[in-house]
């Protein structure tokens, strides 16, 4: 039975080094210890050597790393190491293996931060179960922010909040921003607030003042202004920390975060006690009308070097509570290994050894991979309580979408044609489950409502979108829904132009961006019509429609095929067709008799209305 409570290990991967823990009981880190990157060829090695250190049997580990993370592949932008997520868990032998951005997992650490890891700068008093938030300079500057929900959690907020523009509020930061235009089109935040940005601030700051600017990095600009060797340096610093406010400031504003700002990144814990001697506290409180708002608020520093890795050990045990007290398919077969015949051990170990390859293989690699018959894989299946290997499949695809993150697995040059098929399967597998996890229940509600309502469905879509929306007509008119379908701007435009109040526009886009079609859908709403959207959330489409039902996979079909998503958007229709035809059964009967059949094909083998609608559904028998 799985438990948060298991032997788990932490890492927390930088440039340079490779930070390890382990956690034996939640909140509570052991055996820390900080690895140096350049001594292992790769990720692997550095976690064995790792694991050499460490007394027991890992099971669980969670990785925060200073990188974006985007499907099973990763690459380190600093640094050479890459490697596949799903590889490195069978690497390492372990069930579950969490990989995050390092940012996300420091802002999952903040509501367990122990006193004296972190310190606070100024005024200001957090207020219980509020949302936070953080900022955090370094390479770069990290935004986040943590949301508390009601079962006593947090969600942790993704952003690229350091790449807002660069407001100045003195003559001397309008001196740095026309400085840095002239080397950047634009000037974002992080461009002044981080390692980069210190230098380029002292190098500014030295023109203004007629001097030869060094050529020295950050670390040694702000040695200098520690030690008050130069006052250019402590000039620099005055003013990264005085524009930090004001970024904090904006931060706290923009959330509401009256739970705290909290400084964490790889710059300000090294400034000593220059944060507070600075001007940041000033700057960050004045906000105008609303200073007074701010300065309720506190500020604090982060000084624990240990967050990343608390962090992730807090998103690792709520990706594991999910399973809590639900039977694991993994310890179910692990402890009734013993009682199997010899054969079906050996389908038993490659289930724990490679659980993935288990769920997507066919039964003859799997039994080829044994070493057994394909009938042993029938009686393992069968052992263990489950009716065959089908649903030995469905039970193992819910425990570890459960545990291991759904991940996009590349495929490559080298890949064989089982492997292949098997990755494409696998990865849009996991993007329905994805689009379950996100799907929201009361658009689609809604949207059942209106079809139900409408007196006549009109579908839109263009291009590769096109035929999904056909598709949808023909469901649509299989349930007694008059529908008409146009797949050309032309007529869209124009059908859009002669709507009505009683009729329903569904518009089908997987950019949400094309003005053709955002030009129909102001002339439909503008005519009354309902507009339901099945499109990207943050779409120009998804705002103007009336029921926006969003649909969020990250496919470029400007340079790929529309594949995944095409599926996607599929199914989503499907979900609506369902939701009509379960409604419409035992409900009024289309006004048709059998002339009206025949007319559309039903007596010759085509479309047939039928008025049991739960009978031409698949998902109902």
């Amino acid at each position: 039975m799985a438990s948060v409570s298991e032997f788990k290990v932490l890492a927390d991967i930088g440039t340079h080094y490779a930070r390890f823990a382990v956690e034996r009981e939640p909140g509570r880190l052991e055996n820390v210890q900080a690895l140096l990157c350049d001594d292992y060829p790769d990720l692997v090695a550095a976690f064995r050597a790792y694991l050499k250190s460490v007394d027991g049997s890992v099971r669980h580990g969670a990785i925060a790393i200073a990188n974006p993370v985007e499907g099973d592949l990763v690459r380190m932008t600093n640094y050479h190491w890459r490697f596949s997520i799903e590889a490195t868990r069978e690497a390492l032998g372990f069930d579950t293996l969490l990989v995050v951005n390092d940012f996300t997992a420091l802002a999952m650490s903040l509501p367990y931060l122990a006193p004296g890891e972190a310190r606070q700068v100024g005024g200001g008093r957090a207020r219980e179960r509020s949302v936070i938030g953080l900022v955090g300079p370094g390479t770069g500057l990290g935004v986040s922010g943590l949301i508390p929900i009601d079962d006593g959690g947090w969600v942790s907020l993704g952003s690229e909040g350091g790449h807002v523009a660069f407001a100045p509020r003195t003559p001397r930061e309008v001196f740095i921003l026309e400085y840095a235009l002239r080397q950047h089109a634009h000037v974002s935040a992080e461009r002044i607030v981080s390692t980069a940005g210190i230098e380029l601030v002292y190098r500014a700051l030295a023109e203004r003042a007629g001097r030869d600017a060094e050529a020295i990095d950050a670390p040694e600009i702000v040695r200098r202004a520690a030690a008050a060797e130069s006052d250019l340096c402590v000039e620099t610093i005055d003013v990264f920390c005085e524009i930090l406010g004001t970024v904090a400031a904006d931060l706290a504003l923009t959330l509401g975060a009256q739970g705290g700002i909290y400084i964490g990144g790889g710059i300000v814990p090294r400034l000593g006690g220059a944060l507070e001697r600075s001007g940041f506290r000033a700057r960050f409180e004045s906000k105008g009308r609303l200073s007074a708002y701010v300065a309720n608020i506190p500020t604090f520093v982060m000084s624990s070097v240990t967050s990343s890795l608390a962090g992730a050990a807090a998103i690792l045990n709520s990706q594991l509570q999910r399973r809590a007290g639900v039977s694991s398919l993994l310890d179910r077969v692990r402890q009734g290994r013993d009682e199997l015949s010899m054969a079906e051990r050996r389908v038993a170990d490659l289930v724990l050894a490679q659980p993935r390859s288990m769920l997507n293989d066919p039964i003859v690699a799997i039994a080829a991979r044994a070493g057994v018959s394909q009938p042993t894989v029938v009686r393992f299946c069968r052992s263990l309580g489950y009716e065959g290997l089908s649903d030995f499949k469905l039970k193992l695809a819910s425990g570890l979408t459960g545990t291991i993150p759904v991940t996009h697995t590349q495929v490559t040059r080298t890949d064989s044609t089982l492997v292949l098929g098997a990755k494409v399967l696998d990865n849009t597998v996991s993007a329905v489950l994805q689009v379950r996890e996100q799907l929201n229940s009361e658009a689609v509600e809604r949207a059942i409502d209106s079809l139900l309502a409408a007196r006549r469905v009109e579908l839109y879509g263009v291009g590769n979108y096109g035929t999904v929306a056909q598709d949808a007509q023909y469901k649509f008119l299989r349930l007694g829904i008059p529908t008409v379908a146009y797949t050309d701007a032309r007529l869209q435009s124009m059908a859009a132009a002669v709507l009505t109040p009683a009729e329903v526009v569904v518009v089908i886009s997987g950019s949400g961006k094309l003005n053709e079609l955002l030009k129909a859908v102001e002339t439909a709403i503008e005519a009354g019509a309902t507009v339901i959207a099945i499109t990207p959330s943050h779409s120009p489409l998804a705002r103007r429609a009336t029921i926006a039902i969003a649909i969020d996979h990250p496919e470029d079909v400007a340079t790929h095929i529309p594949m995944i998503s095409r599926i996607l958007y599929l199914v989503v229709i499907d979900v609506l067709a369902v939701g009509v035809a379960m409604r419409r059964s035992g409900g009024r009967r289309p006004a048709r008799d059998e002339r009206d059949v025949e007319a559309a094909g039903g007596a010759d083998g085509g479309p047939r209305v039928d008025t049991d609608f739960t009978r031409i559904i698949s998902h109902s028998g």
